[in-house]
């Protein structure tokens, strides 16, 4: 299972070929996700989550935690999962960090 960084998923939403999910509540991601992610609440991921062929999977979270477990898992599958470190939060920062 792979980590990355909050800049490197700004970059893969930006060019796009990236099967990114968000795995906190729908509420959450009904007020901002990130551009291009699919909303899969955690608890309903067992057993749903395709692994796309040829397209990495990019996990994040709130913070990080249940994206690095759900990835760990999809990698025992057989499926190349990324997560995010410092999930939405970190990402929020970076955006905010970005546009100053």
């Amino acid at each position: 299972m792979e980590t990355i960084s909050a800049r490197e998923l700004e970059r893969y939403a930006r060019e796009g070929g990236y099967f990114i999910i968000d795995l906190r509540s729908q509420e959450d991601f009904a007020r901002a996700h990130v551009r291009g992610a699919v909303n899969v609440p955690q608890g309903k991921f067992r057993g749903e989550l395709p692994c796309r062929q040829g397209r990495d999977v990019i996990l994040y979270c709130d913070r990080g935690a249940l994206s690095m477990s759900v990835a760990r898992e999809l990698e025992q599958r057989g499926c190349h999962a990324k997560s995010v470190v410092g999930g939405y939060r970190a990402y929020c920062e970076h955006m905010r960090a970005q546009n100053g």
